[in-house]
């Protein structure tokens, strides 16, 4: 579910209508509704309950700071893969005991900068990271709480650019290696190691590799304590995926996941951590867009916006669908036109969705790109010299600029000119 919907023929964010807001901020622009974030985290918080747990949001998928102070203040932590997402969830006010590392490249400087500002704990991915990061802590007078992800080699069933858990992919240590690999950090002077992480991949639309993935990492936290080892938390990661179409076709439910969950790991004792990013933000988001063209191709007409794939990858990287959806509500039974929906960036793979059945549109007309709150405002860009679009926040009956958009001069002066020039 998500709070957006027509009222009196017109697409609103909560009780905010989305052409209010383009006509104040302009286009394109991405909308999120406060309503939905929240309801999201609580259902996921809620899946849980009966066990020990922490969900912590995964802020690769939505870094902006006033969200993530939304999430924060409603008890969720936050999942980080960097300095500057690490900076990002401190500025927004969650404090340190909440914030858990991932990430295969954690430099050395982002170790120092989570163990000197408070850290849950960090998800080792590799033995040289270990090793680094012990080095970090000891000279620091410190010791790292740590997870080492281990790679179940099971497949997600999604696509395979986001498909993190089999044995060809950068991530985590084999699960076959696990038990050499925690004697070793054990043994590491600046390491305290505290459970096993586990992140298989994302947008999941099946519990079967969850399961198989979960029931690996039960079997391999038993096999750990009989080790010796002091196993208290499970990361289980994110990946629950969500609906990107209307259809009556859906993912799995958070309660179904949670119930796995209990049936898989929950005779543990452990906490059970979670890292859900889409669950949480991709409904919560669109994107507004305005036409700027109708053009009549060779066989094909063109529906050409003032977003391009700088501000929306997602369809030219996964070849993903977005619904697109006019912000005035076509009237019943309105004859439908197949467009290639396009954005004005100079590539071919500027490309939204081709023959897509629409009403029919005009220049000036404004458009919705829904499921657009996780991986779209922080996969974007400036190419072609195109300025990052602005986030606004809806909450009720009112909405806040978040970010806003740059002007040119703003990012010409990010540039500097060499003296010698």
């Amino acid at each position: 579910m998500d709070h957006f919907l027509y009222k009196a023929g017109r697409l609103h964010a909560e009780e905010v209508p989305l052409d209010e807001i383009a006509a104040a901020v302009g286009t394109p622009v991405y909308v999120y509704s406060a309503a939905t974030l929240l309801r999201h985290l609580k259902v996921m918080q809620e899946a849980l309950t009966g066990q020990p747990h922490l969900v912590c949001f995964a802020v690769k998928a939505l870094g902006n700071v006033a969200v993530l102070k939304l999430l924060g203040d409603a008890g969720a932590g936050m999942d980080i893969v960097s300095g500057g997402e690490y900076a990002r969830a401190r500025a927004a006010g969650v404090p340190g005991e909440r914030i858990v590392f991932s990430g295969v490249g954690k430099t050395r400087d982002e170790m120092r900068m989570a163990l000197e500002g408070g850290i849950r704990q960090f998800n080792l991915e590799s033995e040289p990271e270990m090793e680094a990061l012990s080095e970090v802590a000891a000279g620091m007078g410190a010791v790292a709480p740590v997870t080492i992800r281990v790679n179940p080699d099971v497949d997600a069933k999604t696509h395979a650019k986001i498909s993190t858990g089999t044995s060809e992919t950068k991530f985590g240590i084999p699960i076959a290696r696990a038990s050499q690999v925690y004697a070793r950090a054990a043994a590491l002077p600046g390491l305290r190691v505290v459970g096993v992480d586990v992140h298989i991949g994302s947008q999941l639309t099946e519990l079967g590799p969850f399961e198989a993935a979960f029931s690996k990492v039960a079997a391999l936290v038993e096999a750990l304590r009989e080790q010796g080892h002091e196993i208290a938390r499970i990361d289980l990661g994110g990946g629950l995926g969500i609906p990107y179409t209307r259809s009556n076709e859906a993912p799995p439910l958070p309660f179904d996941y949670g119930a796995l969950v209990q049936r898989t790991v929950g005779h543990l004792g452990c906490e059970i951590e979670v890292e859900p990013g889409r669950l949480i933000a991709g409904n919560a988001g669109v994107l507004v867009s305005r036409v700027i063209y109708d053009k009549a191709g060779e066989g094909r007409d063109f529906l050409i916006l003032d977003a391009g794939m700088n501000d929306l990858l997602r369809p030219a990287m996964y070849d993903a669908h977005h619904d697109i959806v006019p912000l005035a509500e076509p009237a019943p039974g309105a004859e439908a036109r197949s467009y290639d929906v396009v954005g004005p960036v100079c590539e071919t793979g500027d490309t939204f969705a081709r023959a897509r059945a629409l009403p029919p549109m005009a220049e000036g007309d404004l458009v919705a790109f829904r499921s657009a709150g996780a991986y779209g405002a922080v996969m974007a860009g400036e190419y072609n010299a195109r300025p990052l679009i602005p986030e606004v926040l809806v909450q009720g009956n009112h909405f806040a600029v978040i970010r806003a958009r740059p002007t040119y001069e703003e990012m010409i002066a990010r540039d500097s000119i060499p003296a010698w020039l």
